[in-house]
């Protein structure tokens, strides 16, 4: 099938990458000249493991290219993909003032050669495929009426379930495909376009191979604000479970108990599951507080206050703290003192920064009068591009980074971490103190390298220490 992408950002290019490498071929429109120079130049604009080898791979197979204007490629077009930008206002809303000008190209572009699906594939309120249908009908105002009456198109909402570094296998392994449409000609060529992905008969690229469990994936058509509102409930679901895992994790360094326990056991449950249970400094990324803000905005539009969601975003912003005052327990005046930053992204595989933790301690330590080391194996230049005004030294290494350091910091679990020397970085350090903000190594291997070792939710050894010691006295 003929497909064209508008936008070049993570979602849009992913997906036009992932579908000609499917075999249809795909044009991706951006207005952003320097985007479509470095994509029309072989190179990806964001990093992305297996990106690269995909667009490669892509341009062998159905075919993709890249322009900056719309207007002879919508015509040719059988489905028409938004994925641009919703940037969250102040307000909390979704801005769609992207969407918007996208919908109107698109109406501007269309012919009446044959219909046409456009599909939502943005993060969009609830209610925004019907406003697109709208945008699109006005941006064919300047076409004769006649003609006007002619164009045929439907509209579709295609949510994505994209988890950056892991979106390729994500896009070619997914869970589900979500399609929201009452229109069958829309369902009809959405099937056909998703049917080597539904099927799975498309040969997996090399390196990516597909699950041996995966034999079919699940088409779920549903009504358009069916499809709008699954896309924003699974996220918002998604930051309470982890948001659940930190508070059991807070209480569980007050009783005495092993947070990373208390998780595997609960995680058993069938009904509960395992994925995002994991303590730490809680979530970042462009899309869980972004989801969450909107679809709370949302709910008020209909007299609704989303309680739930509310906490969610507060246990989050308090759990960030958490690092903070882990680091005055075992310092207590952090004025003066070097903190080391192991991690910048957000979550590993990726140089995302947005609404990453690491800014934010960051931040708050720089407040305190604390000197600031970072070392990221990716994100490093992202950080100092779009973060000029944090006073971070940038270090080549996790040595560098422990060289006369008086605590180290885990951000981001980066798989590169799991491996490090930690005995010669705690040799390293003014202090061998460690806070594993995301409970990467082993209590016991951190402390047999010589490190004053602080979990999140680990306050099991704590507490058994502190009973035997407790008796040892008494006996004394």
């Amino acid at each position: 099938m003929r497909v064209t992408v508008i936008g070049t950002g993570y979602v849009g290019t992913v997906t036009g990458a992932c579908l000609a490498y499917l075999g249809h071929r795909v044009t991706c429109v951006d207005t952003d000249e320097s985007k479509i120079a470095k994509l029309q130049r072989g190179e990806s604009p964001i990093y992305e493991p297996m990106l690269q080898e995909i667009l490669e791979l892509a341009a062998q197979r159905g075919g993709i290219d890249f322009r900056t204007s719309l207007d002879s490629v919508a015509a040719e077009s059988d489905v028409i993909f938004i994925a641009v930008g919703t940037p969250p206002l102040p307000s909390g809303e979704a801005n769609l003032a992207y969407l918007e000008a996208a919908a109107r190209s698109v109406g501007a572009a269309l012919d009446s050669s044959r219909f046409r699906v456009v599909v939502n594939k943005s993060t969009v309120p609830v209610g925004s495929a019907n406003l697109v249908e709208t945008l699109v009908r006005e941006g064919m105002a300047e076409a004769p009426a006649e003609e006007r009456r002619k164009v045929r198109f439907g509209v579709a909402s295609n949510p994505e379930f994209l988890r950056e570094g892991s979106a390729i296998a994500d896009s070619l392994y997914p869970d589900r495909i979500v399609v929201g449409s009452g229109d069958d000609r829309v369902l009809d060529i959405m099937r056909e376009l998703y049917a080597p992905l539904v099927a799975q008969t498309f040969e997996p690229p090399p390196g990516l191979p597909r699950p041996a469990s995966l034999a079919r994936v699940t088409l779920l058509v549903t009504s358009l604000t069916g499809a709008e509102m699954i896309k924003y409930a699974a996220n918002a679901f998604l930051t309470m479970k982890i948001g659940y895992a930190n508070e059991i994790a807070n209480i569980c360094e007050r009783v005495g108990a092993e947070a990373t326990e208390v998780m595997a056991g609960i995680g058993l449950d069938s009904r509960i599951g395992a994925r995002f249970l994991n303590p730490g400094v809680g979530w970042g990324g462009s899309c869980f507080g972004k989801d969450v803000n909107a679809l709370m905005h949302t709910a008020r539009e209909y007299g609704y206050q989303a309680r739930l969601l509310e906490a969610s975003l507060e246990v989050n912003a308090a759990q960030r703290n958490t690092v903070i005052q882990k680091l005055q327990e075992k310092l207590f005046i952090l004025k003066g003192r070097t903190i080391g930053l192991l991690g910048l992204a957000f979550k590993p595989d990726t140089d995302d920064l947005r609404d990453a933790p690491a800014v934010y301690i960051a931040e708050r330590l720089l407040q305190m009068g604390a000197r600031v080391k970072a070392y990221d194996p990716v994100a490093a230049q992202a950080c100092r591009a779009q973060h000029p005004e944090l006073r971070i030294r940038y270090c080549a290494s996790a040595a560098e980074l422990a060289d006369d350091a008086d605590a180290l910091v885990v951000v981001t679990e980066w798989n590169e971490f799991r491996a490090l020397d930690l005995a010669d970085l705690a040799k390293r350090m003014v202090s061998p103190i460690l806070v594993d903000g995301r409970n990467l190594y082993s209590q016991d291997a951190a402390t047999a390298a010589g490190f004053d070792y602080i979990g999140v939710g680990r306050g099991a050894r704590r507490a058994q220490q502190g009973t035997i010691a407790g008796v040892s006295q008494n006996r004394r």
